[in-house]
Parts: structure tokens; sequence; C-alpha cells
């Protein structure tokens, strides 16, 4: 069966309206061409959908049982392409972001703040999850877009670096190295540790780095940076961390300090899948924050 929307649309006219000819003003097309349509339509469906007099059309049982039918599929239609439209021009929609806490707290406001301003109605849903939940997600699409290091792995992903993060250390307001203006990886090492969970990407290339110079003696681990801070306030160790929680490790107190021998520095940018085409919505965000960083890079 092969109904088409004007067959539709002219049933519904037809249906509400005293004649044919109403109905065919109202659709702007003529008296032959709107009682062809019909019967085209009552050929496909098996029977008559109205009877008709020289002065009034009425819907059959069948028309009747069709109609609440079809006003509600020509709505559905509608609302469907309207909305098509609207995520084209971006008037309204989801978009579904994830993002390293760090990243989400440092730097992620001010860009989504300047993405408002010009997509007021796209509805932002912000997860900010560790750096490997971030790469699940948007592979598994989940969120579209992610703000991540640059993964080790990027099968079946697009990675666009955004700027280099060298790593610091972070220690107690009253810990013996605070009062220093920098600090060397094997001076690290006379003083415990305080980590990432063994399987993170952070834990993973500290202690490849402070291989280097020796091995650390870990005394707690956790699986979230801010938690990591919260040990260091306790002076139960120090830690390396992205520069990226500088601000909020002193914030709560902290001293970060640089480190000056051979540093660490990792790539903060965007991911997405590889294959497929972005939203108009995730594909204008991705183009404004490729500018926003290529605009302040130093």
């Amino acid at each position: 069966m092969n109904v088409s929307y004007r067959q539709l649309k002219a049933f519904i006219h037809v249906a509400q309206s005293a004649t044919f000819a109403d109905a065919a003003t109202k659709l702007h097309i003529t008296q032959p061409a709107l009682s062809s349509s019909i019967q085209k339509l009552e050929g496909q469906l098996g029977g008559r959908l109205f009877t008709r007099s020289t002065r009034r059309v009425e819907l059959t049982k069948e028309g009747e049982a069709l109609l609440p039918n079809a006003i509600r599929i020509m709505r559905d239609w509608e609302e469907t392409f309207s909305d098509i439209q609207n995520l084209f021009a971006m008037a309204k929609g989801q978009l579904t972001l994830a993002a390293m806490p760090s990243f989400a707290e440092s730097h992620l406001p001010l860009l989504l703040a300047q993405y408002h301003a010009i997509a007021p109605n796209i509805n932002l849903r912000i997860l900010d999850v560790v750096m490997e939940q971030v790469i699940r997600e948007v592979s598994q699409g989940r969120a579209e877009l992610g703000f991540t290091f640059e993964p080790v792995r990027t099968e079946g992903l697009k990675f666009s670096p955004l700027f280099d993060d060298e790593f610091l250390l972070v220690l107690s307001a009253n810990h013996p190295l605070n009062t220093a203006m920098q600090i060397s990886w094997h001076q690290c090492l006379d003083y415990p540790f305080v980590m990432m969970n063994r399987g993170s990407a952070v834990r993973h290339w500290t202690e490849q780095h402070l291989a280097l110079f020796g091995e650390p003696t870990i005394v707690a681990e956790t699986g979230q940076l801010a938690t990591l801070g919260n040990l260091i306030k306790q002076e139960l160790g120090i830690a390396v961390m992205p520069n990226l929680c500088k601000n909020h490790m002193e914030n709560i107190g902290l001293r970060t300090i640089k480190l000056s021998t051979q540093p660490l520095v990792k790539s903060v940018g965007m991911i997405a899948k590889s294959h497929g085409d972005l939203s108009v919505a995730a594909q204008r965000l991705w183009t404004q924050v490729a500018m926003h960083y290529g605009e302040n890079a130093e």
C-alpha cells in the first residue's frame, strides 16, 4: 500500500468540510483533482470513505474510523519533520558531552557559555567522568563529544588536540618542600606518594615517568583526583597531577610546584567517533572549541 501525504491531507480536509468544493478551496486545488485523490485513496484501502450528495459529503463508518488515526499520523508526520528542521537550525535539541572532571571544572564552563550564546535552545547534558569513562561514553555512543587526554588507543575515534598539559607536583601547605620554586623528580622520591588507582592513564604516566629516577613509595590510591587532593591535604603524601587540577588544588589550600627536569606533558583535546557525521549541534561546538583554542594559542 502506498498512501501518500497528499492523499491523507485531502481526506482530512474533505472530512472536515461540508462539500468537496469547500475542501478544494482550502487545499488550493481543483475539485476534479481532489475527487481523483480521494478515489485513489479509496481504491487503495478497498472501500468508500464518503457518501456524497448534491448538497453534502459525509463520512462512512469506515471513514469515521480512519479520521482520528489520519489526524494523528499527519500530526506526527509534521512534528517529526519540524523537529528535524529545528535540529538542523539548532532551534532545539539535546547534546550530550563527556569530560574529565578536571576539564569540566576548569575549561568547560566558559566553552559552554560561549556555545549557549549562539545555540540557546540546545539542552546540554554533561557527563563528568574519569578519562577512561569519557572514551567509553563516546565509543559506545552515549556521548557525542568528549574532552580528555589523548587516548593511547584511538581505534574508532578521532582526536583533535587543543593544548598541552604539563603535570605538576601537588603537596600540602606544611610539607618540607612547600617553599621550593621547582622540584626535581628525583627529590620527589624521598617522600610518600598518593596516586590514582591502577589502570588509570594518569597513574600509568606518573609511574612510568618516576621509574626513570627510582621507585616511589605509594601509601594510598583513589579513583578521583578530587579525593587525591583531600588525601594530600591530610598529609598522607604528595602527588603528580595534571595542570588542569592546579586551580582546584590551590583553592583547597594545597601548593602546586613545577617539576624542573624532564617534564611530563600530555595533550588535551576533543574526541568523537571517527565513522559517521556529527549532529549539527555537535559539529558547531566542535568547530567553536577548535577556534577558541586556536585563537588563544600562545
